[in-house]
């Protein structure tokens, strides 16, 4: 038996086929342009070590281009929406389905389903390949391209703070006493606050206690002399369990890694309202491509020898990137302690849903 909400299987079919055609269409322009952009910015830095070519632009490429996906695939859909529905508009499709009993809910429901499949393939496209990537990319960018660094559980740029002496490291790897940090910097500290030494470092590793540098360039302040100790052993108070929990990376972590991480902040009594706004975008930021046929609907109807589809089609691209607009800055405002993390990621769904909804409703049903 046929469920109401869909029209016929034939045309379920060639709602959706001609849907995703536009959705990959308009993706590959997307991400060719931008890549090419992005390109021209990084490819000076990439080539200017010493050793890289052609094989580290593809590189970057390989690893930027997944980025570039996930974030783009919400604005493809966007795109693919209003071109589907104002062709349909044009070639008075939409009128022969409304003159054959179907609802407006009813020629959007097999655009909703292909861009619910979108979301849950785009929310495991996140999870198993933009992770990896953007872990992988970031730990590159923090040695300036050159090495890629093969280790596990890379965070870049960690700052740390040893009873008011600083310790900064560019990036870390490993977990527990095989913690290694690179691009170390020690500031010591007096009574004032004031620095009486910085230590420069190739490497630091967990020396029970403390961290022993190697690598070690040591810069007095107040007698303005440079020396190169062999090692030097600082920050004792700092264990491998604080230097883990030093910096969580949302953006480099899957879901589920997430989940234990945001765990372990709680139990050290750490704040997490920031890593639980981007843990419940981690949802809701995929499903942003089962809102767009919604938000672009309004380019579907209407005659269109009215002389307004150029307007509808307007309305509808305005209301897609609205709703971005609003998303970015409720996450901002999640992350800052303005909003509850629940509240910043799932607010502006549910508020272009009703718009969506209530647009739909109040003009063609």
């Amino acid at each position: 038996m046929q469920l109401d909400f869909f029209p016929s299987r034939t045309l379920t079919l060639y709602l959706a086929k001609m849907f995703v055609a536009r959705i990959a269409a308009m993706l590959f322009v997307l991400v060719l342009v931008l890549m090419m952009l992005d390109l021209l910015s990084s490819s000076g830095e990439i080539l200017a070590v010493e050793g890289n070519g052609q094989g580290e632009l593809l590189t970057y490429a390989g690893l930027r281009i997944p980025q570039l996906v996930s974030r783009f695939l919400p604005y493809s859909v966007l795109l693919a929406t209003l071109i589907t529905l104002v062709t349909l508009n044009q070639n008075s499709e939409v009128i022969a389905m409304k003159a054959a009993g179907l609802s407006a809910h009813q020629v959007l429901a097999p655009l909703l389903l292909t861009a619910g499949l979108v979301s849950v393939a785009t929310f495991a496209f996140n999870e198993r390949v933009v992770t990896r990537a953007t872990e992988t990319l970031k730990a590159w960018e923090a040695v300036e391209y050159g090495p890629i660094p093969e280790e596990e559980r890379v965070r870049t740029n960690i700052y740390l703070n040893d009873n008011g002496n600083i310790l900064t490291a560019g990036y870390l790897a490993g977990s527990g006493k095989g913690i290694v940090m690179r691009q170390v910097t020690w500031y010591e500290r007096n009574a004032d606050g004031m620095i009486t030494e910085q230590v420069e470092a190739e490497e630091a590793r967990y020396a029970a206690p403390g961290w022993q540098l190697s690598g070690v360039t040591r810069f007095g302040v107040q007698n303005a002399v440079t020396d190169t100790p062999d090692t030097l052993v600082v920050g004792e108070a700092l264990t491998p369990d604080q230097i883990d929990l030093a910096k969580i990376d949302p953006d480099a972590e899957p879901f589920w890694t997430l989940t234990r991480s945001i765990a372990e902040f709680e139990r050290a009594g750490r704040p997490t309202a920031e890593l639980r706004a981007k843990w419940w975008h981690k949802i809701s930021g995929p499903l942003s491509a089962f809102l767009m046929p919604l938000l672009g609907a309004v380019a579907a109807f209407g005659l269109a020898r009215s002389g307004q589809l150029f307007v509808r089609a307007v309305i509808g691209m305005a209301l897609g990137f609205a709703y971005f607009v609003v998303d970015n800055a409720a996450l901002a405002m999640g992350s800052f302690g303005g909003y509850p993390p629940f509240l910043a990621a799932w607010a502006p769904f549910f508020l272009f849903l009703l718009i969506g909804e209530t647009v739909l409703i109040r003009t063609e049903e």
